[in-house]
């Protein structure tokens, strides 16, 4: 009997359908194309979600406080243009230039939190606001062109962020450790402390979790801030790797790191949400676009794939959710 009920909650988790639909598409993958699961391909799949995993953590607790950030794309691409400026230049060392720009990405997120708390404008409205500003300014700044190239050899900062080694042959970037770091950590922040309560609260009712004594609206600018300063870093971690900072890098990744965190069965609404998830839906997106690619499907079509998987793992939620209250 203790099994039979460990087998429904686990079921009726929602870690579960992405689980599933993760296993499924490994095996579908790797039957048409055996080189998927190489670890040479493994390793270029870990290299580009890392960089778009790091935003969805920080979506994920925004998302489950009841709240939206459609300007992690812009500032993923102004951060980097930031940092490079001010090192190009050469009126800062990089790891200072470095510190400028997570601190203007985090005064954006700052910004965006005041004016959802203060002026009570829905968050979908002022961050696509701030999508246009801040991609404006980057474009502004770079005259519309991608930064002159640059070396980052013999930076410290370059190793610890973006380092590669080899581990029998398997290339590892340092970024797959900090993505694994901030994973861990902010799982521990939504499901083991206090301020995961707030998170929760806030996002499932607002009042009720003032009532109770938290401080919603600095809940949620905290919550701004930490999702535009990883959207800066992952920015600057992607632009060292490719040694290039595109004004326009960045640009949709909004939307697919909001599709990554839907799947993974985060609640659109707030209230409830998984790091788990998250990453289970990074994985799921990164291995689709990785996958169709070496089965042969045309790119292009990868936003198909996206889409059908959304309103799948929506309506597996769905059900899922109603045999929950139903006791089933």
């Amino acid at each position: 009997m203790q099994n039979r009920t460990f087998l429904q909650r686990f079921i009726s988790a929602p870690e579960f359908g992405p689980l599933v639909l993760l296993i499924v598409e490994l095996a579908i993958f790797t039957t048409i194309n055996p080189n998927f699961l190489s670890g040479l391909n493994i390793s270029n799949i870990l290299t580009f979600t890392v960089e778009l995993g790091l935003i969805a953590l920080a979506m994920t607790l925004l998302m489950t406080a009841g709240e939206f950030d459609l300007s992690v794309g812009s500032v993923f691409g102004f951060s980097a243009v930031v940092m490079w400026t001010l090192f190009n230049s050469g009126l800062m060392p990089m790891e200072l230039a470095f510190l400028v720009a997570i601190a203007i990405a985090m005064f954006i997120g700052w910004v965006n939190g005041l004016f959802v708390t203060r002026l009570n404008i829905p968050s979908f409205l002022v961050t696509l606001g701030m999508l246009l500003v801040v991609r404006g300014s980057a474009l502004y700044i770079t005259d519309g062109f991608p930064q002159r190239t640059w070396s980052a050899e013999g930076s410290w900062m370059a190793d610890v962020l973006v380092g590669e080694f080899t581990i029998n042959g398997f290339r590892v970037y340092m970024s797959v450790f900090w993505f694994a770091l901030f994973a861990l950590a902010t799982h521990y922040v939504l499901t083991q402390s206090r301020a995961g309560n707030w998170i929760q609260a806030s996002g499932g009712n607002a009042n009720a979790a003032r009532n109770r004594g938290v401080n919603v609206n600095r809940t949620k600018v905290l919550l701004f801030m930490f999702s535009s300063a990883m959207a800066g870093f992952a920015g600057i971690i992607s632009s060292i790797r490719t040694s290039a900072a595109n004004p326009n890098s960045g640009t949709g990744y909004e939307l697919e790191v909001i599709a990554m965190v839907v799947i993974g069965g985060t609640v659109l609404t707030g209230g409830r949400g998984t790091i788990i998830g998250t990453v289970l839906g990074i994985f799921i997106l990164r291995a689709m676009r990785n996958g169709i690619v070496l089965i042969g499907v045309p790119g292009l079509a990868y936003n198909i794939f996206i889409g059908a998987i959304i309103l799948g793992m929506m309506a597996l939620h769905s059900w899922l959710e109603r045999r929950h209250n139903a006791g089933t």
